[in-house]
């Protein structure tokens, strides 16, 4: 990983060096996004996500990551303990099995026996169609945001196995399960007629990395002329009222161009202009907060949900514009 902001100053080697000596990690340039993002980070955050910076920012190990993740691990092969913050309670959901994921995915470590387990799990919990429910009815009785619906008998929905089956298909992992899984992922991408933002950053995560990269393209071109048809993404920040926020949402719950295309080489980066993008990345720049963190945009219901979401919105911000080439260090 490249190094982030300025070195630190030469120091005398030690006498006896350690041939396994923890590398000294870069040192942020003072009052810099990152600097100020590391003091709100130790300050506020869960371990996994402490973890996690120190993994992405810091040099840290991704060990470390996997360990603080496993607190999560239930025996079922999925994870639960209100890993995705408006889940509480110890039950395995989806939800919490799929942000699992994208913390191994982000660290390297999305393969082998752990994701064996995760896909044995997401079998037994998914419906005939091989798709996943966002929650099982087992969280009846926990805590959980009054805008997550708990049924009986929960739908299929992208929204939960596009992000899976996506990441699943980026790590070359091959289950019985994923076969049945994508073709309901390409069935619910291709009726897409409606969507609202999270349904259509669930179909992108499928997209940019299904193998059928023909399909693909020809999909995401059809759901970006959707996007601004229906002014899903707020091009102009400048003036937001002119871009309606999704029913349900919260207010003031708007997505920009890079919750889209959080990486360049997203399918979704075709999709909006460069001054579009630019004009993104300037306000995701100016969302970072007095105390160093990026804001929660979706509804708060609770304390302690708001107050662990913000270090992981953070990460992801810093994540994006690394990502898209401004400096963050």
């Amino acid at each position: 990983m490249a190094a982030i902001g300025a070195s630190p100053l030469p120091q005398k080697p030690p006498s006896h060096p350690s041939p396994q000596a923890t590398p000294t990690p870069p040192t942020p340039s003072a009052r810099s996004p990152l600097f100020r993002a590391e003091h709100f980070v130790w300050l506020t955050a869960r371990v996994l996500e402490q973890r996690l910076f120190a993994y992405h920012f810091l040099r840290g190990g991704a060990d470390p990551v996997e360990t603080a993740l496993d607190a999560h691990l239930n025996d079922d092969g999925g994870y639960g303990h209100a890993l995705e913050p408006d889940l509480r309670g110890p039950v395995s959901q989806p939800l919490h099995t799929a942000h699992a994921l994208r913390v191994l995915d982000s660290i390297g470590r999305c393969g082998g026996q752990r994701v064996e387990r995760v896909c044995r799990y997401l079998t037994s919990v998914s419906s005939a169609d091989g798709a996943l429910p966002a929650v099982l009815p087992t969280q009846r009785g926990y805590p959980v945001a009054p805008f997550v619906p708990i049924v009986d008998d929960p739908p299929s929905e992208l929204l939960a196995t596009g992000p899976v089956v996506g990441l699943l298909h980026r790590n070359e992992v091959w289950h019985a399960w994923l076969f049945r899984a994508t073709e309901f992922c390409w069935r619910a991408v291709d009726s897409l007629e409606r969507s609202h933002p999270y349904g259509v950053e669930a179909a992108v995560a499928f997209l940019d990395a299904v193998p059928d990269r023909p399909r693909a393209e020809a999909a995401a071109d059809r759901l970006g002329r959707l996007v601004r048809e229906h002014r899903l993404a707020a091009l102009d920040p400048d003036r937001l009222d002119a871009f309606p926020v999704a029913p349900g949402y919260a207010p003031g719950e708007h997505h920009f161009p890079h919750d889209f295309a959080r990486t360049p080489h997203s399918l979704a980066r075709a999709w909006f202009t460069d001054d579009e993008m630019a004009r993104s990345l300037d306000f995701l720049t100016g969302e970072q907060r007095e105390d160093g963190g990026w804001p929660v945009r979706w509804r708060h219901w609770a304390p302690a949900p708001a107050l662990e979401a913000r270090p992981m919105v953070t990460i992801e911000a810093l994540r994006t514009l690394r990502a898209h080439g401004r400096a963050v260090g």
